[in-house]
């Protein structure tokens, strides 16, 4: 079985890796992997970019191949991603490659590297999957009821160990396809991070993938003897299973060494599928020539990879004879065909089809033999509807109803292999009849991938060759199962279902269920419910999806309540981020009373947009959208912006024309810094500096000017502008370095507050020769409005 492996050793530069390439090339591959320093490098493999197909970027390097071992080397990577706290499943980073057929040796080659001041030693977080991403849970939660969630493989280690060499990762034997790496941080801190205020640290992650693979492999046809002999290299086979394939007999006749009776070989079927592996082993030790291996329900449609090794001393040959034989099942397919002959004149609706197909295959299903064998399935065709992206319904082509009998399995096809499919979430509901299901009768039902279950009378494990079913059962106490499957693998899926009476089996002779099934495909279980939202991720070309939870709600489909916020808190909350908006109807009062009626506007376009934005912003109950979210959120930004650069500018008591022109341009670049970048602090904060800068340059001209300070009264210094500034410096500090996401709601709402406040303490008083409402009392000339008559650096304020 193959083993994987992580290690890490001393870094090397780009040419060390070509280097190591051939190395590799030099020495025959392990038979597992291991974990392994790079300077002890044994084997070395690399990946620059999955297949266009697929959208990774990178070039495919072939290397030389050995001739002796007949393998070649290639190298891919992909762009590095920088890395991130994990908050929700958006947070980590995935990387998708793609295994080349006949690779019998990988290796991931981990690289990290930082940037920036702040950056400590973390820990790395890397899981692996076959088929489809992995479904992590870094954060402890609990999945959905009726959820698969099989811990994935990963490895932890942290930023200074990957710093001082290249971590790696070994699998021998790997399945050729798909292949996905996930990359994250330690689960985020609760902490709020202002963008550009506070130093951070880049983290950048990049995976090498180097896989070696061999090109001297023998096809085994089925009952064609195939003759082999084994001295120090392995020798490499494989078969094609086709469909309907129900056991397949691998053995090895003949077989004994040069110089010991005996056959010393170890003989490995199928390929290492992680997070788990059921790869076959057999090892031929025996005295006996004859060595055999019996695999159940193979996968279908596809290649078996075999490896035959030595087991004896070196320079020791063992011969032997493979030799693989196939046991086949005739399945009988239900078509609208049969059900017209059966009943020509059956309208089509959906309890007349089932009935008449009840009468016409019970027949055919309990007759033992017919010209070309048994029977060993009834197969449904199924209708494959795709609905949207990552979104497919699924649908038997005689209606919703599968009729299960007890002689053979009812078997349905179901096709998630467009690669395309693994990035959502697969429910299957199943649905009985009550009174068709008695107190001795068991509708046991089987989902793999690859080959369907067959063997109900055997065992209800569901287990095929290769792959671990997921079993479901309905009976007289419980007539509806379901199962979730998040992520299913790129395979082509099948559902077996089959009646069993474990107490008495002739109960189950004539007895027929009828079985509902809803199968499909969405992005999200339920779209996340009422508190989360369910996000299309992207990378490159491939998409998958995700729920980021509100209100303290947390798991893969925002059904863990364990933190979640009581409804009564929502509307507490929501009420706090709203009404605390209301504290701008002071410095609007002010300002109209003080005849500043474009700050008055100002402020109030404040508080109109952060009200309803916060009052949009909530999740679940509490919940009020007028516009939409993006547009709300734009909106209450650029009003806080705006409001601070129009304080700043009252207070330098600047000309009236030059005032005008720099609201205007001011706002004019707040607006465009936030369509840049909404997030980024030094965006608001640049041109309210330099308002700020321009409110300094006036006060002290005016100080030098009049040789006194500026204002001239201590009243105004004691009451209004040190409680201003300290209002406003309060609410910077709490804004960038207080806010967490549990006191929020608290935090934020003081915020408004403080913000709202300051503004109307900061706020100069009237100028002398403007009254209350001046410029709507009087109208000194025909082409302006208002006009002052005397230059305000005199005004004494």
């Amino acid at each position: 079985m193959g083993r994987v492996g992580a290690g890490g050793t001393a870094r090397e530069a780009a040419a060390g890796s070509l280097l190591l390439l051939l190395l590799l090339l030099a020495q025959p591959p392990p038979a597992a992997a291991r974990n392994s320093k790079e300077s002890a490098l044994g084997s070395s493999l690399s990946e620059h970019g999955c297949p266009s197909s697929h959208g990774e970027t990178g070039d495919s390097v072939a290397m030389a191949a050995s001739t002796k071992a007949g393998l070649v080397s290639e190298h891919f990577s992909q762009a590095p991603q920088k890395l991130s706290f994990y908050s929700w499943y958006g947070s980590t980073r995935l990387f998708h490659f793609r295994v080349p057929p006949d690779t019998v040796l990988l290796r991931w080659l981990l690289h990290v590297s930082q940037g920036g001041p702040s950056c400590t030693d973390v820990e790395i977080t890397v899981h692996f999957r076959y088929g489809a991403p992995p479904v992590i849970n870094p954060l402890g939660t609990s999945f959905p009821d009726n959820t698969l969630s099989h811990a994935s493989f990963h490895i932890r280690t942290s930023l200074s160990t990957m710093l001082l060499g290249n971590t790696s990762v070994n699998i021998s034997h790997p399945a050729p396809g798909d292949w996905f790496l996930v990359a994250h941080l330690p689960p985020s801190s609760q902490k709020i991070q202002v963008k550009g205020f506070v130093p951070t640290c880049a983290y950048i992650f990049q995976p090498d993938m180097l896989v070696m693979r061999v090109v001297e492999v023998s096809i085994l046809e089925p009952d064609v003897p195939l003759p082999q002999t084994l001295l120090s290299n392995p020798s490499y086979l494989k078969i094609f299973v086709p469909e309907y394939t129900q056991e397949l007999r691998l053995e090895l006749q003949g077989c004994a060494s040069s110089v010991s009776p005996g056959c010393p070989v170890r003989l490995t079927a199928g390929a290492t599928t992680l997070p788990r592996n059921f790869q076959r082993v057999l090892t031929c030790t025996g005295l006996t020539p004859l060595c055999y291996l019996l695999l159940s329900s193979p996968p279908w449609g596809r290649w078996l990879q075999v490896t035959i090794e030595s087991l004896a001393e070196p320079h020791v040959t063992v011969g032997f004879t493979a030799k693989a034989a196939f046991t086949a099942c005739r399945p009988w397919s239900v078509t609208f065909h049969h059900l017209i002959q059966n009943n020509p004149n059956q309208t089509y609706d959906t309890t007349a089809i089932q009935l008449s197909q009840s009468a016409a295959h019970w027949d055919l299903g309990m007759s033992s033999r017919v010209d070309g064998g048994p029977f060993c399935l009834l197969n449904y065709p199924v209708l494959r509807e795709d609905t949207d992206v990552v979104s497919v319904h699924f649908q038997p082509l005689n209606g919703a109803f599968v009729l299960v009998h007890s002689n053979m399995p009812s078997v349905m096809q179901l096709r998630l292999d467009t690669g395309m499919d693994s990035g959502g979430s697969f429910i299957i509901v199943l649905k009985a009849n009550k009174t068709e299901v008695t107190n001795g009768t068991l509708v046991a039902a089987c989902v793999n991938a690859a080959s369907p279950f067959l063997s109900f009378n055997m065992s209800l494990n569901c287990t095929t060759a290769f792959f671990q079913g997921y079993p479901m059962f309905l009976s007289a106490s419980s007539h509806m199962a379901n199962l979730i499957i998040p992520y299913p693998e790129t395979d082509n899926w099948y559902l077996s279902l089959q009646l069993v009476c474990p107490e008495s089996p002739e109960d189950c002779e004539q007895a027929v269920v009828r079985v509902e099934t809803i199968l499909y495909l969405v992005p999200c279980l339920n779209d996340c419910g009422p508190y989360g939202q369910c996000l299309l991720l992207r990378r490159y070309g491939y998409l998958y999806a995700g729920c980021s939870c509100k209100a303290g709600w947390r798991g893969w489909s925002c059904t863990d309540n364990s933190t979640a916020q009581t409804v009564a808190q929502q509307r507490a909350a929501a009420l706090l981020l709203t009404l605390s908006n209301l504290m701008f109807l002071a410095p609007i009062a002010i300002s109209l009373h003080r005849s500043f009626l474009v700050e008055a506007s100002v402020y109030f376009y404040t508080m109109f947009f952060s009200t309803f934005y916060h009052a949009c912003d909530q999740p679940g109950e509490a919940v009020l959208c007028i516009l939409s979210y993006d547009t709300l959120q734009y909106c209450d930004f650029l009003g806080s912006g705006a409001s601070t650069w129009v304080t700043i500018l009252c207070m330098a008591r600047l000309k009236t024309i030059l005032k005008q022109v720099l609201l205007v341009l001011g706002t004019l670049v707040i607006a465009m810094s936030l369509q840049m970048d909404r997030r980024g602090i030094w965006n608001l904060m640049g041109p309210c500096v330099f308002a700020f800068v321009i409110m300094a340059s006036m006060w002290i001209y005016r100080c030098g000017h009049r040789r006194q300070c500026y204002p001239t009264s201590w009243q105004r210094w004691v009451f209004y502008l040190l409680p201003g500034i300290s209002m406003a410096s309060i609410g910077i500090a709490m804004y960038t370095s207080m806010m967490t996401s549990d006191n929020y709601y608290y935090t934020h709402s003081i915020w408004h507050i403080l913000l709202a406040g300051s503004a109307a303490f900061l706020l100069p008083p009237r100028e002398e020769k403007a009254g209350s409402w001046a410029c709507l009392q009087k109208f000194p000339c025909h082409y302006q409005i208002c006009r002052n008559d005397r230059d305000d650096l005199y005004t004494v304020t």
